[in-house]
């Protein structure tokens, strides 16, 4: 677009324009207008939130002083340590270093300032625990639930959970309430706070049309905007970005659309991009998903809206895009069910494969993995065990005492029905493991041969082929009830079950390459004036791996906050010059 043009259509001026109303951009736009900037927020969806809207809702951050309230004191070093083992040799030392001293003085100004708040669970270990610098706790922290009527109006345009992660369309809490529904049907305590938990829900959507009892990462998404609306920030919704305008080398703000018409937004300090990655780009899938060669065969529970644009806004500008991380996004497997109304849902398998009496296997019927660890780390063995050809897919199994005790993927545990799932063929169901076995296309003989071995050592607490339960992590997401090992039970009596996982997201690591000071660079490693990008947007500070629950909002938290405060200095040193 030419100068001449521009100059012809509306204008709208800022200090900051934030493209993008998930954790980063909420946290950057929040920092900056709370050291005097003006600034403006456009979202590209009708609703706000992006993928933190249905996200866990964890954030991994060491060293914050919620952990040394719990007298958990660590070192920077020690978490430096842990960070470098995981990166190897994309280890980038600067941000991580970055990241170490940002990360706690971020979330006591957002604990202290803003609506935010953070509940820590004692112990939540790293996904590699026992690696050099891994912790058993006091890194990841869960956001607080929040009463959406708080929001006001707003809570209308807030995005909605994922529907798979719900019940009834209620979304659960982490920890002791997940307990609580685990155990409706077994404790009469557990009875009694389901029942008020319902019949809350129920009299929230008969009044507001949704549940207002926000948790997980609705419940970021809505302390992150009630901090916004405080602030008075203003949002635009339904308002994408079309191109960054740039002067003289130096990127001077944006064109957006809204509400039919073309703007200029005019942003005197900066700009910061946080567009939520690209899971569901297919040609940038296409180049970076080695188990996508067409782009198509990959399956993201993450906003449909997160199409990379950030990234191709920074390329256009002279951004970099870091493609050289051994994994481009944070990998979890993920089942693809029928709703009841019709529709298509993406469920990511976060902790039913931890549960004792649950096996993958996959085609050949053989186990691949041990399936208590991370999902990141459960989808690279599921591709490398794919044969070349092959669709990449695996098959989590169990028997009847076992799916009516936890659940699998989509399918609830005891009392709710089984019916629409085994209609629909999510859950698959055999009366034998060689009735099992034919209806998921699984080679029958060792499909029995693999349930046989590890049946031989399972009453005893013992996983030989694959060491279940072994790590801390994996005990965690186990029954702590069970024994001898809360990972391990062997799988015996029919009906037999199955569900079949293909490989999913939870968002990309490859994305913008930026300084310490969240800055864009060019490919050069030269800083691109104006320019910003956090959250999926900006290239992951964790080398394409991934260490513990949160490692992607905690970073973002953490990077917008830097981008704020940058622009904030920025401008007080050019006010003072």
């Amino acid at each position: 677009m030419t100068g001449s043009e521009h100059s012809a259509i509306e204008t709208y001026e800022c200090d900051v324009l934030v493209a993008g109303s998930g954790c980063s951009g909420m946290s950057a736009a929040i920092t900056a207008r709370h050291r005097g900037l003006d600034v403006l927020i456009v979202e590209k969806e009708p609703r706000f939130g992006g993928t933190t809207a249905r996200s866990g809702g964890w954030l991994w951050i060491p060293g914050t002083s919620l952990a040394k309230a719990y007298g958990i004191a660590e070192t920077p070093e020690q978490a430096r340590t842990y960070l470098r083992h995981e990166a190897g040799n994309n280890y980038d030392a600067a941000r991580v270093d970055a990241f170490l001293s940002a990360g706690p003085e971020a979330v006591d100004f957002f604990t202290t300032k803003t609506a935010l708040r953070f509940d820590m669970p004692l112990v939540f270990p790293d996904y590699h625990a026992e690696a050099p610098g891994g912790a058993q706790g006091g890194r990841s922290m869960v956001t607080r639930p929040f009463d959406g009527r708080e929001l006001g109006d707003l809570i209308k345009t807030l995005g909605m959970p994922l529907p798979e992660l719900t019940v009834f369309g209620m979304m659960l809490g982490s920890g002791k309430e997940i307990i609580h529904f685990m155990r409706v049907t077994k404790s009469l305590t557990s009875a009694v706070y389901v029942a008020k938990r319902l019949s809350r829900h129920l009299m929230d959507v008969l009044r507001y049309g949704r549940g207002m009892t926000l948790t997980n990462g609705n419940a970021l998404a809505g302390r992150l905007a009630k901090s916004a609306q405080d602030l008075k920030i203003p949002m635009w919704l339904s308002a994408p970005v079309r191109e960054l305008t740039v002067e003289n080398g130096a990127v001077t703000g944006a064109i957006v659309s809204r509400e039919g018409r073309e703007v200029r937004v005019r942003a005197r300090q900066g700009v910061v991009l946080a567009c939520g990655g690209f899971p569901h780009d297919v040609e940038r899938r296409k180049k970076m998903f080695p188990h996508a060669p067409t782009g198509s065969e990959h399956f993201s529970p993450g906003p449909t809206g997160n199409t990379g644009d950030g990234l191709r806004l920074a390329e256009r500008a002279g951004g970099h895009i870091e493609d050289r991380l051994p994994n481009a996004a944070a990998w979890v497997p993920v089942s693809l069910t029928t709703r009841k109304d019709g529709s298509k849902g993406v469920m990511p398998h976060f902790i039913d494969r931890a549960k004792p009496g649950v096996i993958a296997v996959m085609r050949d019927g053989r186990r691949f993995a041990n399936e208590g660890n991370s999902y990141h780390d459960f989808v690279q063995a599921m591709v490398k065990a794919a044969k070349p050809g092959e669709e990449i897919a695996a098959y989590l199994v169990c028997d009847h005492k076992t799916l009516r005790k936890y659940g699998l993927g989509c399918v609830p545990p005891f009392p709710m029905p089984l019916g629409h799932h085994l209609d629909t063929g999510y859950l698959m169901r055999g009366d034998t493991l060689e009735a099992l076995a034919a209806k998921a296309g699984i080679d029958a003989a060792a499909f029995i041969d693999t349930v046989r071995q590890f049946n031989a050592t399972a009453p005893q607490g013992h996983d030989a082929a694959f060491g279940k339960g072994s790590k801390a992590y994996n005990r965690y997401q186990g029954d702590a009830m069970h024994g001898p090992n809360p990972c391990v039970a062997p799988i015996e009596n029919g009906p037999f079950y199955a569900i079949k996982m293909v490989v999913g997201d939870l968002g990309t690591y490859a994305g913008i390459v930026t300084d310490e000071s969240a800055r864009a660079l060019d490919a050069e490693g030269r800083v691109i004036p104006g320019l910003y990008a956090a959250g999926n947007d900006m290239a992951s500070i964790m080398g394409g791996n991934y260490p513990g629950a949160g490692i992607t909002l905690g970073p973002a938290l953490t990077f917008g906050y830097i981008a704020g405060r940058h622009l904030a200095d920025s401008a007080a040193k050019r006010d003072a010059a």
